[in-house]
């Protein structure tokens, strides 16, 4: 790892990101995105319903899922990071083996690789 990069700090600011988006991912829960699941997929009192009111439960649920599937993704990645700190990889361009600008990992900590310019620098 770049002697650049202060790993406690990487460490305390993966750590918060994953209490963030874990109580995320738990609130879309709480508000029922199990529960609408059950009554969409089965619910004698949906068949009433107006077609369009279907459809904007529907797209509600959609978006949900979209945003709790981000969610996930977003809470991989941090745990990945997590565990390049614990291997001594963490900063380290997984393409190039060169250290990852410290400016980027101060603005993305999951990054994996480092960013290069239009013209491949």
């Amino acid at each position: 790892m770049d002697d650049r990069i202060d790993s406690d700090t990487a460490r305390q600011r993966l750590e918060q990101e994953h209490e963030r988006v874990e109580r995320l991912i738990g609130e879309l829960h709480d508000e029922g995105l199990d529960r609408e699941a059950a009554e969409q997929s089965g619910d004698p009192g949906h068949i009433g319903q107006h077609p369009a009111d279907r459809a904007s439960d529907t797209f509600e649920r959609e978006k949900d899922l979209a945003i709790l599937e981000s969610l996930e993704a977003e809470l991989a990645e941090i745990e990945a990071a997590l565990q390049r700190l614990d291997d001594g990889t963490y900063g380290i361009d997984e393409r190039t083996g060169a250290p990852i600008d410290p400016e980027r990992l101060a603005a993305r900590p999951t990054a994996r690789t480092d960013v290069e310019g239009p013209s491949g620098r």
